[in-house]
C-alpha cells in the first residue's frame, strides 16, 4: 500500500467512526452543544459537584430520555458534570 492508499484508507476509518460516533447518540448532536454551553457555565459559577445533577436539570428542562442519555454518558466517560464536559466534549471536535 503506498502512501495516498494509507491516507485514504486513514481517512475513510476516521470517517467511518465518526458515523458510528453519531449514530450511536442519544440526543441530537447540536443539543448536546447546548449542554456542553450550559455545563460551561453552570460549572463556571458553582463548580462540579461529583454527580450528574447540572446534566439531568438540562436533560429534564428539554424533554429529553434522561435515563437513555445518563446511560450514554455514563458509558462514554460522562460519570459527573465536569466529566461531560472534559470527556464527552472532546468526542465532538474530532
Amino acid at each position: 500500500m503506498n502512501k495516498d492508499e494509507k491516507r485514504r484508507a486513514l481517512a475513510e476509518y476516521k470517517r467511518y467512526q465518526k458515523e458510528a460516533f453519531l449514530a450511536s447518540l442519544p440526543m441530537p448532536a447540536e443539543l448536546f452543544r447546548e449542554l456542553f454551553d450550559y455545563l460551561d457555565e453552570q460549572l463556571g459559577e458553582m463548580g462540579c459537584q461529583h454527580n450528574l445533577r447540572l446534566t439531568e436539570d438540562f436533560l429534564q428542562e428539554h424533554n429529553c430520555d434522561t435515563e437513555a442519555v445518563l446511560e450514554w454518558l455514563r458509558d462514554n466517560g460522562g460519570g459527573c458534570d465536569c466529566e461531560v464536559l472534559g470527556n464527552i466534549e472532546e468526542k465532538f471536535v474530532n
